[in-house]
């Protein structure tokens, strides 16, 4: 999907054209993207965020369809950020512990197979951080008593940019609904692991 203004709602920074050198990419899944993407915005060293659709087998997803369930599609962010400021394991910490990554396809009052957790990692190096994390996660999750996590760790596919009214949705709309924070699990960063 093309965007009609790719020009972040907040920053007025691009979310399509080319990113200062020296950024890396990060796209994650962690229910319904509005609130998510607000989340990663607030990062200092976050240059820009969108959100949109990856990890399914439609050529063409959008919003209705993907809602189907038949697209195979998750609601993700996508994140440019300068690892000079933040690090992948910084952001890492913040994704595993603003939802909740033990609930298969769901979010809360949200279900379905597009709100499923998931890292989608763009190198070797992003692979074996997000795995890490997510074991030394689930001993922390384990030990407050929660199941086991079920964030989809794969590589990164093609992004597909969700409809223009989605992106920064909750700038765009203060009052607008919002099921993520914070779960009250924490822990350090992954022994061995750095940013």
């Amino acid at each position: 999907m093309l965007l009609s203004n790719p020009a972040h709602f907040l920053s007025g920074r691009s979310m399509t054209e080319a990113y200062p050198a020296g950024s890396e990419q990060m796209m994650v899944g962690m229910g319904c993207f509005w609130g998510v993407e607000r989340i990663f915005w607030k990062i200092p060293g976050v240059h820009v965020t969108s959100v949109g659709y990856s990890g399914g087998s439609s050529s063409d997803p959008d919003y209705k369809k993907i809602c189907t369930g038949a697209t195979g599609h998750a609601e993700v962010v996508h994140i440019v950020f300068d690892p000079k400021v933040v690090t992948y394991d910084d952001l890492l910490k913040v994704m595993f512990e603003t939802h909740d990554p033990t609930q298969g396809n769901r979010q809360g009052n949200d279900v379905g197979t597009q709100y499923r957790s998931a890292v989608f990692y763009y190198d070797d190096a992003q692979k074996g951080k997000a795995l890490a994390a997510r074991d030394v996660y689930n001993a922390a999750y384990a030990a407050k008593g929660y199941g086991p996590i079920t964030t989809e760790i794969s590589p990164a596919g093609k992004y597909y940019f969700a409809e223009d009214y989605h992106q920064q949705y909750l700038a765009k709309n203060p009052g607008g609904y919002c099921n993520i924070g914070p779960t009250g699990v924490s822990c350090p960063l992954p022994s061995g692991v750095t940013g």
